[in-house]
C-alpha cells in the first residue's frame, strides 16, 4: 500500500510519520524545506534506504524506544536515514563540499526530495558506483564493519560464522570479513546461499537444514544478526577463546531484543568466551574506509528491490519481515 498524498502550496515532499503505529499510518506530503545551519548541507536526495531502525522508530518498539524517541508521539516526524544524492546547498562553516557535488551518508530524514545532513556525516559518492548502490551502505555496513573490525577483532585466518548473513547488514558482513583475510561461514535460508557464495563465503550453511551451533567449538568470531539461538547454543559453536557478537535478533513490544543484550552483559564476566554487543555509530572515518573498499572491488551493495518515495510503507513492511535479500533502496 502507497502512503496518504496530502498536498501543500511551495514545498517539498517528504514522508511523515505523526503517531506510531503500522507502515499504514505514513504520509506522503508537502513539507517546509529544511532550513541551513552551520556545518550542516542541504542534499537533493536521489536515493535512500530502509533499516531495521526505521520500523523500529515507526511502531516505537521495543516500547524502550519511546524514551528518546517521544514517549506518546515521536519527536521527529521524518524517517529515513541513509541518503545519496547532490549537493544542493551549503551552510556556514562548510568547507570540503561544494552545491552540484555527488555524496552519499546519513542524516535525519531522507525519506524526503530534500534532506539537512551534517558534513561530518556525509563523504564523496564512489567512483563507478550508482547513488542507489550507494545509499544501501552507510548504516548497514558500517554496521558490520563495526562489528568485525572494533568489538570482534577479526584476524586474518580466523574462522568466522555470520548468522542471518542474507539481510542487509549480513551481505556486508560476509564481504568486510573476506576483506580482512578470515574465513567465512555464513548462516541464511536456501534462497540466498547462491548468492553468499557469489559474494565470498567459504561455507555456507542453510539453517532449514543443519543447526550451526552443533559445530561445536568451530569457530572464532560469530557475528549475530539473526538472534535466532540461545547465547549458550551460540557458545558451544565458539572456540574456547572465541568472540561473540550480537548485533539484533527477534524484536517484541517490550524488551526484545534488549533482553537478550542484558543476558550478553550478566554472562560475559563468568565465561572465557568474549561476549558482547553494540549500537553502531555512523562516523565520517568509517565512511571513508568504506568508500575505499568500494572503489577497490571488496564491498558492493546487494539491492533486493527498489521502490519510488510513494511506497515507503511497502518497503518498510518489506523489511520488517525479514526477508528482505540484501538492502531495499528508496528511489525518488
Amino acid at each position: 500500500m502507497s502512503a496518504i498524498v496530502m498536498t501543500r502550496e511551495g514545498s517539498m515532499k517528504a514522508i511523515r510519520q505523526t503517531r506510531y503505529g503500522s507502515p499504514d499510518l505514513l504520509e506522503l506530503g508537502d513539507v517546509d524545506m529544511p532550513e541551513l545551519e552551520g556545518g550542516r548541507l542541504l542534499v537533493r536526495v536521489h536515493a535512500a534506504s530502509v533499516n531495521a531502525g526505521d520500523w523500529h522508530r515507526l511502531r516505537g518498539e521495543p516500547f524502550l524506544v519511546r524514551i528518546s524517541e517521544g514517549l506518546r508521539k515521536p519527536k521527529v516526524s521524518l524517517l529515513g536515514s541513509d541518503l545519496a544524492g547532490v549537493v544542493q546547498a551549503v551552510g556556514p562553516g562548510v568547507t570540503e563540499f561544494r552545491v552540484g557535488d555527488q555524496v552519499f551518508g546519513t542524516c535525519a530524514g531522507a525519506f524526503a526530495e530534500v534532506a539537512r545532513a551534517r558534513e561530518v556525516r556525509l563523504v564523496p559518492l564512489p567512483a563507478g558506483f550508482s547513488f542507489q548502490q550507494a545509499a544501501a551502505v552507510p548504516v548497514a555496513a558500517t554496521t558490520a564493519l563495526q562489528a568485525l573490525r572494533d568489538h570482534g577483532k577479526v584476524q586474518p585466518g580466523q574462522k568466522v560464522l555470520i548468522n542471518g548473513a542474507g539481510g542487509g547488514v549480513g551481505t556486508f558482513a560476509v564481504q568486510l570479513a573476506k576483506s580482512f583475510g578470515a574465513s567465512v561461514t555464513a548462516v541464511s535460508s536456501t534462497r540466498n546461499l547462491d548468492l553468499l557464495r557469489s559474494i565470498g563465503a567459504d561455507d555456507v550453511i542453510d539453517y532449514t537444514q543443519e543447526d550451526f551451533t552443533q559445530r561445536r567449538g568451530s569457530f572464532d568470531l560469530i557475528i549475530d544478526i539473526a538472534g535466532t539461538h540461545s547465547l549458550s547454543a551460540c557458545r558451544r559453536a565458539l572456540t574456547r577463546h572465541g568472540t561473540y557478537v550480537l548485533i539484533g535478533g527477534p524484536s517484541g513490544r517490550w524488551l526484545k531484543p534488549v533482553d537478550r543484550m542484558v543476558q550478553v552483559m550478566a554472562v560475559r564476566r563468568f565465561v572465557s568466551q568474549r561476549l558482547v554487543w553494540f549500537i553502531a555509530q555512523i562516523t565520517k572515518e568509517d565512511l571513508v574506509v568504506l568508500k575505499e573498499l568500494m572503489e577497490a572491488g571488496k564491498l558492493k551493495s546487494v539491492i533486493d528491490r527498489t521502490f519510488p518515495l510513494s511506497e515507503v510503507p511497502a518497503a518498510i513492511r518489506y523489511v520488517e519481515e525479514r526477508h528482505a535479500q540484501g538492502k531495499v533502496v528508496i528511489t525518488m
